[in-house]
Parts: C-alpha cells; sequence; structure tokens
C-alpha cells in the first residue's frame, strides 16, 4: 500500500486516497467534509465522466429532445438558445438521464440494442476517468497547492476490475497513486439503499455480462418482449441483484486498501478526525 504504517500515514506531507463502495453510503458527503477544510482536493469521478467524456454527447441528447418541440427547434437551429449540462459534485442527474434506463419507449424506455451502446460508452468513460487520478493528483498539488487529494469514485468500478488478479491494471495502477479505501455498509444499509432506489429509481451502469443475463431472465420470467418492459420495473428488479453481484467484488477490492464503515463517516467533524480514522486502520 503507499502508506504501509498508521505512522507513515501520519507523516506523510500529500496524503491521498481513492474511496470506493455502493453510492449511497458516504463517499461524497466524505469528500466534501474533506474539500470544505480548504486542504484536500476533491477528484469526482461522475463528475470528470459527465464534463469531460460525456459532455458532448448529454448535451446531444438533450438537443435532440429538443428538436422534436417546433418552438425549441427553431431557436436551436438559429443559435437563438444555447443547451448543455449544469452538472455538480451534488448534481449529477444529468449523467444518470443520458445513461437512460431500457424498455418501453412510451415509459422513457430505450431499445436495448441502444441502451447497451450507452452502457459500453459510460464503462470507457468511467475507466479513462479513473486512469486520470495520477494527473489530477498532480494538478491539485502543483497548480493549486492542494496538500492532500481524494478522488470520489462512482460505484460500479468494481465492475471494471479483476480484484482477484495481484496484477490488474487499473487497481495496480490507481494503488500505486491513492491508498484505496472501501466504505462497507453492513445488511441494514443494503437494505436502507434497497428501499430509496425503490422510491426513486435511478439509472446506473451494470457489468455487460450481468446486465445481459439479467435483461434474458427478466424478459422471461414476466413473458414480455423487450417493447412491453416498463422501465422503472426492471431496474427495480436488479438492484437488489446488481448489489448482490458487487458486494465480493468490493470485499476482493478491499485487500488492495483499507476498510471503514458509513457510521465512521457519520462520527467525522473535521479532517483530523479522518486522518485519525485511516491510521487506525493501517499496521502500526
Amino acid at each position: 500500500m503507499l502508506y504501509p504504517t498508521a505512522q507513515a500515514w501520519r507523516d506523510a506531507p500529500h496524503r491521498k486516497v481513492l474511496i470506493f463502495g455502493m453510492s449511497g453510503l458516504g463517499k461524497t458527503h466524505l469528500s466534501g467534509l474533506l474539500r470544505g477544510s480548504g486542504d484536500w482536493f476533491h477528484y469526482s469521478i461522475d463528475y470528470r465522466i459527465g464534463t469531460r467524456y460525456l459532455g458532448e454527447l448529454i448535451a446531444d441528447n438533450a438537443k435532440a429532445e429538443a428538436m422534436k418541440v417546433p418552438f425549441l427547434r427553431d431557436l436551436l437551429l438559429s443559435d437563438s438558445i444555447y443547451i448543455g449540462s449544469n452538472i455538480t459534485f451534488e448534481n449529477l442527474s444529468p449523467v444518470a438521464t443520458w445513461l437512460g434506463k431500457p424498455g418501453d419507449p412510451a415509459k422513457g424506455g430505450l431499445p436495448m440494442a441502444d441502451y447497451a451502446k450507452r452502457q459500453e460508452a459510460f464503462r470507457q468513460a468511467e475507466i479513462a476517468a479513473l486512469e486520470d487520478t495520477a494527473h489530477f493528483a498532480a494538478r491539485a498539488q502543483d497548480l493549486y497547492g492542494y496538500d492532500h487529494f481524494i478522488c470520489d469514485t462512482g460505484g460500479s468500478i468494481c465492475e471494471w476490475v479483476d480484484p482477484e488478479d495481484p496484477n490488474d491494471p487499473l487497481l495496480t495502477k490507481l494503488s500505486k497513486e491513492c491508498l484505496l479505501v472501501w466504505i462497507k455498509g453492513d445488511e441494514a444499509h443494503t437494505q436502507e439503499l434497497i428501499r430509496r432506489f425503490d422510491r426513486a429509481p435511478k439509472p446506473m451502469a451494470y457489468q455487460p455480462e450481468f446486465l445481459a443475463e439479467a435483461w434474458a431472465r427478466y424478459l422471461k420470467e414476466n413473458n414480455m418482449v423487450e417493447g412491453d418492459v416498463d422501465p422503472d420495473a426492471f431496474i427495480r428488479w436488479t438492484y437488489a441483484q446488481a448489489l448482490s453481484h458487487r458486494q465480493p467484488r468490493y470485499e476482493a477490492m478491499s485487500n488492495w486498501g483499507v476498510t471503514i464503515t458509513p457510521d465512521d463517516i457519520g462520527a467525522l467533524r473535521m479532517q483530523q478526525d479522518f486522518v485519525d480514522l485511516i491510521a487506525n486502520r493501517l499496521p502500526s
């Protein structure tokens, strides 16, 4: 690990961490707390995806919808209005909206072929954004003068790596740059995430093999064809399975770093609390 002992972590003039885990367990909250101290640079993977790698596709999707409205179409064609996404660390809705959901077009669904293409574009974008971590860590220090750096990853990082492979290219690169920190939720956290998702289902990225198997099984079990599928019903049905699919992958990734919990994050009040928390997870 980048910091082999608690003392090495405490003595480091430049602390760099990468946090990962299920969406909704506190990654962005923790990043915001550290950013608010004024000493930490917050690198958001999802923000980078939405502004750098998928920004044009997101804007074009919004323009395509606007072109269906005669009033807006005329204004767009005459360059009288501008359409763009307003992505922030706390509001990543433009990315999720572009990613979409498969199923009945009348209910806002996408054909599976188009949905799969967007999934692949997102996969490539997330990997590229993760590979930019070293660049932004250096940029934060050299350009802006930040002493410390936190990489706030998306929930799907575990889908694009093989944590059982000690030579996994992406994990090897990231672990050389940052201390990997898993935010591990328990069963109660998982059930709360499922309840929260059921109230407001949101698009998410899936490993291609998992998505193909889930889609085929859903159609078979419900005796449906593609156009019959309620998009929200499908992603609700898939969500708990996706969490179960990811849990052992996160668990294996934890061997590359240290583990904390959402309750640990909830108890933090200042950056020194975080420094102490990580030190307590490292060998003495």
